[in-house]
């Protein structure tokens, strides 16, 4: 609207140029100075609204670049991130793998020294009887082995001979009796 009366300012000046009363030129010049003030005012409020766009420009890029990244930034994150965890894991597969190797070397040594102490009890072990004679007294008595006999031992408690019981019985190692087993002791 303040645009139509500038030009209708404008177009009174010429108006007078061309040959108007005088009067009407004070009326148009001071319409003219009114629309040059009111241009003088919007043009200092454009000016600042101009001036407080620049600061809401500025600070936004100042926040944009304070928290966005970009996606090499982000690509360089991942990137980086992705071979501390490949790494993390190399290492943790390696310290497990030693402590895997060093219970299996504890292991075979329990195992070997098992088997050396199993070894050097079956060499003070008698031979295992295979055959058996019948020339054993045929009677006798039955009794269940209890918890703690050996057969040398019931053999003693029965007044027996050991080669009779194991004769009778067809016990072929002596040192393999049960709790519970039944056994013959023959009397003579």
């Amino acid at each position: 609207m303040r645009h139509w009366i500038f030009l209708g300012s404008l177009a009174g000046m010429a108006a007078t140029a061309l040959g108007q009363p005088a009067n009407n030129t004070a009326f148009e010049l001071a319409s003219l100075r009114e629309d040059v003030r009111l241009l003088t005012q919007r043009v200092g409020e454009l000016a600042m609204t101009v001036e407080q766009l620049n600061r809401e420009n500025s600070s936004l890029q100042a926040k944009a670049s304070q928290n966005y990244v970009t996606v090499d930034q982000l690509n360089k994150a991942v990137s980086d991130l992705n071979r501390s965890v490949q790494n993390s894991l190399a290492d943790q597969k390696r310290d497990t793998l030693q402590q895997v190797a060093g219970q299996i070397e504890r292991l075979g040594k329990q195992t070997n020294a098992a088997l050396d102490a199993l070894a050097k009890g079956q060499a003070t072990r008698p031979a295992v009887q295979t055959e058996f004679k019948e020339d054993f007294p045929k009677q006798g008595v039955n009794y269940t082995v209890q918890a703690g006999d050996t057969l040398s031992g019931i053999a003693q408690k029965h007044n027996a001979r050991l080669a009779d019981i194991t004769n009778a019985n067809k016990i072929s190692d002596p040192t393999r009796i049960r709790v519970g087993q039944t056994l013959f002791i023959p009397q003579r």
